[in-house]
C-alpha cells in the first residue's frame, strides 16, 4: 500500500492512510454519496468493497451523478486528484490543485485574489462552477463567488478532489453550469492521534497545521487548526517605478469533524468550523472614492453541518443533510473628497463623468474626510434529502429534493437586508441493459426567486463498454445559470461616517449613490432585469485502463462542443456598472488526462485545448454623441473570455528514492493569459522518518517561475523567480 504523509504507527510496524474498511464500517461511512470518504479498518486488513468502496481495478467517482460509479459507467469526464498526490507535489494552496485538471486555469486578479475557471468565462466572482466540501455548498451565498484564500480546508485533511468537467446542473443545479468541484475530506477515523506541521517560505509564506482526534466503537472525532499567512506579490508598477503592493492574507481556521455510529443502519456526521483573519486589499487596486488607506477585509465566517445517514437494507439508503453558513466581511477605509467634488455631489453633477472631471476635481479648498465601508454579511440555510435505490447491479436510481435560503445584509451593496430562495428536485437513473451498454438519464428542476422562474437541466448519456477496462461515452446535457442576488438586485452606495472637518457636518450619514459618480452614464445597465445564461453541451469521451504486470496505464480523452448563450458580461464596479446578457460563445476542444503508475513511481500528464469563438449579442450600445460603440461590444466579449486559454496542462512525476526519500517534480503551463504565458516548474524532496511511537517528515520545495513577465496584471510581480519553502511535520 502507498504511504501518504505520515500516519500513526502500530508498533513495531508503521501503517498507512488506507482506503479499506470492514463492511459494517463502510455502511456507516460511505452510504450517502458525495460527502463520504474512505476509512481505515480497525484491523487494517483489506476486504472486498463492492459497490460501496472505491475500486482499485477501475477508478470510481461519486460526484457526477451522486451515485458511486466506475469510470466506465459515469456519464461524463471526471478528474480525481488524491490528497496523497497533492501533498507529494508540495502544492502550497488549495486553488493551485486545479492546475492539474485539464481545461482549468488558475490566476490572480485584483489584490492577489486567486480565481480558477474551467474554459474561462470568469470575472472576479467565480459564478459558474459548483464547489462542494463534504456535500456542503462552499461558495458565498449572495455574491456566488469563491474565496479560495479563506476556505476552511487544510491540505492535510483532503482525501480526494473530484472535478466533474462539463455541465453538471442535472445533479447540482444552477451553479454547476460548467462543472462541479467536490472536495472530500478524510474520515476522522483515519486521523486518530495528533499531528503538527509547519511550512515557511518565500514572500513571508507561513502555514501551520495541527490536529488531534480519537476513534472508538461509536464515536470518531477530529479537531483541526490551520494558520495561513502570505505576503502576496512583491510590488506593482506605477509607470516604470516599483511601488509596494499591499496584497497578502493572514487566515486562521478551526474545524471539528465527527461521526456518531448509532447502529448498523444509522449514523450521523457533524461538522462545524470557524474562519477568522485578514485579507489585505491594496488602496490603488480596490479603494473607492479617493481612498487614503488600504481597504483590508476582516473575515469572520462560520459553518454548521449535519448529515443523518440511514440504511434500510443492503440496496436502499438515504440521507438528510442540513447546513448553515455565515460569511461576515468587515471592510472599511478612510477617504478624502475634494471640496469641488463635494459641490458636484450637492448639485447632482456626475462626479467621474469625463466631461465633468475639470469641474469636480479642482485644486485647493478643504477636502471632506470620512470613513466608508463595504461591509457585508450573507448566510445560507440549506436542506437536502437524497435517496439511493439499487434495484440490481444493472439498475440504480438516485433521487432527492433540496431547499435553500440565502440572506444578505449590507448597507453598501443592498442598502439593507433581503432574501433569495431556491428549491429543487433531482434524479438520475443508471441502466445497463446489456453488458456492453450503460445508459444514464437525469435532470434537475429548480426554481429561484432571483428571476421568479423555474428551470429544468437534463443530461442523457450512453456508455459503450469496449471491454472490462475501456469505455466510450456519448453525453448530451443542458444547463442554466441564473444571476445571483447582487447581479440582479443591487442597491449600491457608500455611506459617509465620522465626517470631518466641522464644515461638512451635514454630510454625516450621507449616502453617495453609484448614480452620482458614473464614468460612462450611457453604458450603465443598473436596474436592468437579467435573464438566465444557457449552455448546450455535447461530449464524446474515452476512458481506458491498461493493466501491466507491475503497474498500469490510464488514459481519458474528452472531445467537447459547447454552445453558451445569453452570457452575462460587463463590469461590476461602483462607478461603472455595465453587465447584461450580451455575449454568446461557441467552445470546442479536446482534453487529455493520462497516468502511469508503478510501485514507487507515478507519472501524470494533463492537456487541454480550447477553441473559442465569441460575439456580442446584446442591445445596441451608443456613444455620448449617438454613434454606435463597437469598441464596447468587443470589450464585453474579451472580458468574458479573459481567462480562456488555448493551450494549458501539467506534467508531474512522483518517485520513491533510497534512504527514505521521496521526490517529485511538476511542470504547469497556460498559453496565454492576455499577452503573457504562465510557466512554472516545482521540485520537492522529502525525508520520512518512521519510529514506533511517531513518524516525521522534512521537506524542501522549490517553485521556479520560467517567465519574468507578470500574469494577468502588471501588478503581479515577484522579486525572485525561485520561491523556496521548508516544511517539517510530526505525527503521534
Amino acid at each position: 500500500m502507498p504511504v501518504t504523509n505520515f500516519e500513526k504507527s502500530t508498533p513495531p510496524v508503521l501503517v498507512c492512510y488506507c482506503t479499506n474498511i470492514t463492511a459494517k464500517a463502510l455502511l456507516a461511512s460511505l452510504l450517502l454519496g458525495p460527502m463520504v470518504a474512505s476509512a481505515q479498518s480497525a484491523s487494517g486488513a483489506a476486504e472486498p468493497l463492492g459497490f460501496y468502496g472505491f475500486s482499485h481495478e477501475i477508478p470510481e467517482v461519486l460526484t457526477t451523478t451522486r451515485l458511486r460509479q466506475p469510470k466506465t459507467r459515469v456519464p461524463g469526464t471526471t478528474t480525481v486528484i488524491e490528497g496523497e498526490m497533492i501533498r507529494d507535489l508540495g502544492i502550497m494552496s488549495l486553488v493551485e490543485v486545479f492546475r492539474l485538471v485539464p481545461g482549468m486555469v488558475v490566476a490572480e486578479v485584483g489584490s492577489n485574489t486567486p480565481v480558477t475557471t474551467y474554459h474561462g468565462t470568469v470575472h472576479y466572482e467565480q459564478r459558474r462552477m459548483q464547489v462542494l466540501v463534504d456535500g456542503r455548498t462552499a461558495h458565498r451565498a449572495t455574491l456566488s463567488d469563491m474565496d479560495w484564500q479563506t476556505m476552511p480546508v487544510p491540505l492535510e485533511l483532503i482525501e480526494r478532489i473530484e472535478v466533474s468537467r462539463g455541465p453538471n446542473s442535472a445533479a447540482y443545479g444552477i451553479n454547476a453550469f460548467l462543472g462541479t468541484i467536490n472536495i472530500i475530506t478524510r474520515n476522522p477515523a483515519d486521523t486518530a492521534g495528533a499531528e503538527m506541521r509547519v511550512v515557511r517560505g518565500s514572500r513571508n509564506y507561513i502555514r501551520t497545521f495541527a490536529s488531534v482526534g480519537d476513534t472508538s466503537e461509536n464515536y470518531d472525532w477530529r479537531l483541526a487548526y490551520e494558520k495561513r499567512k502570505f505576503g502576496g506579490f512583491d510590488y506593482q508598477l506605477d509607470g516604470d517605478e516599483r511601488v509596494p503592493f499591499h496584497n497578502g492574507h493572514d487566515i486562521n481556521t478551526f474545524n471539528y469533524d465527527s461521526r456518531l455510529k448509532v447502529n448498523s443502519g444509522f449514523n450521523a456526521d457533524i461538522r462545524l468550523g470557524v474562519v477568522d483573519g485578514i485579507n489585505e486589499e491594496d488602496r490603488d487596486k480596490n479603494g473607492e472614492l479617493g481612498a487614503t488607506g488600504n481597504p483590508d477585509i476582516d473575515v469572520r465566517d462560520y459553518y454548521l453541518q449535519t448529515q443523518l445517514n440511514f440504511t434500510t437494507s443492503q440496496n436502499h439508503f438515504f440521507h438528510f443533510q442540513m447546513s448553515f453558513e455565515n460569511y461576515d466581511r468587515r471592510q472599511s477605509w478612510p477617504v478624502s473628497i475634494p471640496e469641488s467634488a463635494v459641490d458636484c455631489l450637492a448639485n447632482g453633477v456626475l462626479v467621474f463623468h469625463q466631461p465633468n472631471l475639470p469641474l469636480c476635481f479642482q485644486p485647493g479648498g478643504t477636502p471632506l474626510i470620512a470613513d466608508i465601508n463595504a461591509d457585508s454579511e450573507d448566510s445560507r440555510l440549506e436542506f437536502e434529502l437524497q435517496d439511493t435505490l439499487l434495484f440490481s447491479d444493472d439498475l440504480k436510481l438516485v433521487t432527492g429534493l433540496g431547499f435553500r435560503k440565502d440572506t444578505y445584509r449590507s448597507e453598501t451593496f443592498f442598502n439593507g437586508r433581503g432574501n433569495n430562495y431556491q428549491s429543487r428536485i433531482f434524479g438520475n437513473l443508471e441502466y445497463t441493459p446489456v453488458t456492453w451498454l450503460t445508459l444514464n438519464g437525469g435532470g434537475n428542476w429548480e426554481r429561484t426567486t432571483t428571476t421568479d422562474e423555474g428551470y429544468f437541466s437534463p443530461r442523457v448519456a450512453a456508455n459503450f463498454t469496449l471491454s472490462n477496462n475501456h469505455a466510450l461515452r456519448f453525453v448530451y446535457s443542458t444547463a442554466v445559470r441564473t444571476p445571483d442576488g447582487f447581479e440582479q438586485n443591487p442597491d449600491y452606495g457608500f455611506t459617509l461616517r465620522n465626517v470631518r472637518p466641522g464644515q461638512y457636518a451635514a454630510y454625516e450619514g450621507y449616502r453617495v449613490e453609484s448614480t452620482a459618480i458614473w464614468q460612462h452614464p450611457n453604458l450603465v445597465t443598473l436596474g436592468r432585469h437579467l435573464e438566465e445564461e444557457r449552455i448546450v453541451s455535447r461530449e464524446i469521451s474515452y476512458f481506458g485502463l491498461f493493466p501491466m504486470s507491475t503497474g498500469q496505464i490510464s488514459l481519458e480523452v474528452r472531445v467537447f462542443k459547447d454552445k453558451l448563450r445569453d452570457m452575462i458580461s460587463g463590469v461590476i464596479q461602483f462607478d461603472d456598472w455595465s453587465i447584461d446578457n450580451n455575449v454568446d460563445l461557441d467552445q470546442q476542444g479536446v482534453e487529455i488526462e493520462a497516468a502511469i503508475e508503478y510501485p514507487g513511481t507515478t507519472i501524470r500528464a494533463s492537456y487541454g485545448y480550447l477553441d473559442q469563438d465569441g460575439w456580442y449579442s446584446g442591445p445596441q450600445i451608443y456613444n455620448d454623441d449617438g454613434s454606435i460603440n463597437n469598441h464596447e461590444k468587443q470589450y464585453n466579449v474579451e472580458l468574458l473570455g479573459r481567462m480562456s486559454v488555448r493551450h494549458s496542462g501539467s506534467l508531474a512525476l512522483i518517485q520513491d528514492l533510497p534512504f527514505g526519500l521521496k521526490g517529485s517534480t511538476a511542470y504547469y503551463w497556460a498559453d496565454k493569459f492576455r499577452n503573457s504565458r504562465f510557466e512554472r516548474i516545482d521540485f520537492r524532496l522529502a525525508k520520512r522518518i518512521f519510529q514506533p511511537r511517531y513518524s516525521a517528515e522534512l521537506a524542501l520545495t522549490v517553485q521556479h517561475y520560467v517567465n519574468e513577465e507578470p500574469d494577468m496584471s502588471r501588478a503581479n510581480n515577484i522579486e525572485d523567480q525561485n520561491q523556496i519553502f521548508l516544511e517539517a511535520g510530526i505525527r503521534f
